[in-house]
């Protein structure tokens, strides 16, 4: 009998009933919510971008030992994922393993948030400085919102899984050089390709939306997961261009950053981590 892929992530679906009331709970919140309490959100630029990605060299520059002190696990850590994906029964979801890391990226980032933070009061940065998320009046709400980010990243293999067997599946490729034969060079290899980006790129949307603003707001505001969420919308529905424009950036730099072994990515992070403090700064009032 031939020996078909395994579902690695399928225990995550039984957590999802686990986080449906707090879920449940956030979206009455959002719907009840007084629009004229919520922050005030500003128009963006390109412009704004490019200065935020200054900022963020600049911090990185002023702050590197301690930064990368803060991220030098993601690359460790990504490099055992990349390993794992390596293994027959994970060969198929390797590049999803790789792409989907993006989705918890501003989970990793949060303590340089708080380095920014600091740096931005006039105090003197630390690595130390990261632990203070910890001691945040908003630390439970920063927790669930990475768990749901974590929930999606899930959800996303267990989606890029289903594409894998509905297209070259479900039997395992024999070698990863099998593997990329087959998807190069078939037509139900190009089919893969296209509608997984299609369908990831949706996921990225859905992070990017609930994401790229409301980790730096929780640091810096006593405000609700609900409220942070929502401006975090408001800011991507009010400068749509922009926001997107900041999408393809970040996966821009996170390629980059992982083609040297993802050793790259001792630098892209926090840069892109204080870039994102910036960005905040500037889209919220």
């Amino acid at each position: 009998m031939a020996k078909t892929i395994g579902n690695p992530v399928s225990w995550a679906a039984r957590n999802l009933g686990a986080t449906s009331d707090h879920i449940a709970e956030s979206v009455n919140s959002l719907g009840s919510a007084d629009t004229r309490k919520l922050p005030a959100v500003r128009d963006l630029t390109m412009q704004d971008l490019r200065e935020c990605l200054k900022a963020g060299g600049r911090d990185f520059l002023e702050t590197r030992a301690d930064a990368v002190f803060v991220v030098l696990i993601y690359p460790i850590a990504g490099l055992l994922m990349f390993g794992l994906g390596l293994d027959r029964n994970m060969i198929p979801l390797l590049a999803p393993l790789v792409a989907g890391f993006a989705l918890i990226g501003p989970v990793a980032a949060v303590g340089l948030y708080e380095i920014s933070r600091t740096r931005e009061k006039g105090g003197e940065a630390h690595w130390l400085d990261a632990l203070s998320v910890f001691r945040s009046p908003s630390f439970g709400a920063i927790l669930a919102l990475g768990f749901y980010l974590v929930m999606l990243f899930l959800i996303w293999l267990m989606v890029a899984q289903s594409i894998y067997v509905r297209t070259l599946g479900p039997d395992l490729p024999e070698s990863l050089g099998a593997f990329l034969n087959q998807t190069f060079t078939t037509g139900a290899g190009w089919t893969m390709i296209l509608f997984g980006n299609a369908v990831g790129f949706l996921f990225a949307l859905i992070a990017l939306a609930v994401s790229v603003v409301s980790f730096p707001l929780l640091l810096d505001r006593k405000v609700g997961l609900p409220v942070a969420v929502v401006t975090s919308v408001r800011v991507l529905r009010q400068n749509p261009a922009v926001i997107l424009g900041w999408g393809f950036i970040v996966v821009g730099m996170l390629i980059l950053g992982a083609i040297p072994l993802l050793l790259g990515l001792i630098v892209v992070i926090p840069v892109l981590g204080h870039a994102t403090w910036h960005l905040y700064r500037r889209a919220v009032a």
